[in-house]
Formats: structure tokens, C-alpha cells, sequence
């Protein structure tokens, strides 16, 4: 997948200046697509470029104009082509695990720092996404919504972000207690 796709996708449903675009692009996108808000503005230029969107000078009184952009027919027509294309498998790359499988003959102290510091993080992404997911189901119940909701795209996504995230708070909080219990019981020997 490419920056375009994930820009185009956030761009579906409503014109964005690209203050707009970084904000949202930071509280659903990002779960599985990260990317600095000058990669989006950098995005933003080549997509209007190529006609995937289209932009707008807002002229406003009492703040610096801004541009808002959508996406074009075009635009669609890529998306289009990207969802009919077989998706790759996904991969797990992170260095934390690979200090996870030296721990065995490196000491395991700052290992199980980081992994409770990771633990923690994630679960502050859990009650962001647990959050986020009442507010896009609104005063409905989650099969209510996921069986007539207008826009499941965002909920499904969202779902899978909290979990990936409620699976790396659980499994960083298992190995650092598992670590700490084999420190106490190496220490007693």
C-alpha cells in the first residue's frame, strides 16, 4: 500500500484542508498506516498533481486561506483498482522483539522496562480506540451498527487496531512478568 491509498481513504467522506487530513489521518489511519503530517501535505501536492483529488482556496477573514481537498473521480476510480488488488500478508518488524529473543544471555532489566513502558502505550491506544469506537457507533449498539451502519469502513478498521493493540498490551505485560519471575527465581540460587 502506498501513502496515496491511505490519503485517499480519509479523504472519502468529507473535503480536508491538510491540518484537517493530519489530525484525522492521527485518530484512525495512523492504527495501521503511520505517516508525519509533512508526508501528507508532500502526498496532498502529488495526488492533486495526478488528479486523484481536487483542491480549493478558502479565503477566511481573520486566519491565513486555506486549500480543501477531495478526492476526484479518478481518485475513486485508484481506490477502486487498489481494493481489487490482492493484498499483501502483513509482517511483524520491531526491534523490541528481537531484545525479547537475546534476553536469554543479555540482562533482562531494561528489556522488561520496555516492555512495560510498551504495555503501557498500548494501553492507552486501547482506551483511544475503545473511545473512538463508541463515538463512531454513536448511541447504537456495536451488531446494530456493524449490521446498518451508513460507514463500517472506519468501525472495521478501528476494531482491528484495538486489537492488535489489546494483543501487544497483554503479551508485553505476560513477558515482562515472566521475565521478573525468572530474575527472582535466578537471584535465589
Amino acid at each position: 500500500m502506498a501513502l496515496r491509498h491511505a490519503v485517499l481513504a480519509v479523504l472519502l467522506d468529507e473535503e480536508l484542508s491538510g491540518y484537517q487530513l493530519a489530525k484525522v489521518f492521527d485518530m484512525s489511519v495512523a492504527n495501521f498506516w503511520h505517516a508525519l503530517p509533512q508526508q501528507l501535505y508532500g502526498e496532498l501536492a502529488k495526488l492533486e498533481a495526478d488528479g486523484l483529488v481536487s483542491g480549493r482556496e478558502v479565503v477566511q477573514e481573520t486566519r491565513p486561506n486555506k486549500r480543501l481537498f477531495k478526492v476526484t473521480g479518478a481518485g475513486l476510480a485508484e481506490l477502486e483498482r487498489f481494493a481489487a488488488a490482492s493484498a499483501k500478508p502483513s509482517f511483524i518488524r520491531d526491534d523490541l522483539l528481537v531484545k525479547v529473543q537475546a534476553c536469554d544471555r543479555i540482562g533482562t532489566e531494561d528489556v522488561i522496562a520496555q516492555l512495560t513502558e510498551r504495555a503501557a502505550f498500548a494501553g492507552a491506544k486501547v482506551e483511544l480506540f475503545s473511545s473512538l469506537l463508541e463515538k463512531l457507533r454513536g448511541d447504537r449498539g456495536e451488531e446494530d451498527f456493524l449490521r446498518h451502519g451508513e460507514r463500517i469502513g472506519p468501525y472495521l478498521t478501528c476494531l482491528r487496531g484495538l486489537a492488535f493493540e489489546q494483543g501487544n498490551r497483554d503479551w508485553c505485560e505476560r513477558s515482562a512478568a515472566i521475565l521478573r519471575e525468572r530474575q527472582q527465581t535466578h537471584a535465589r540460587r
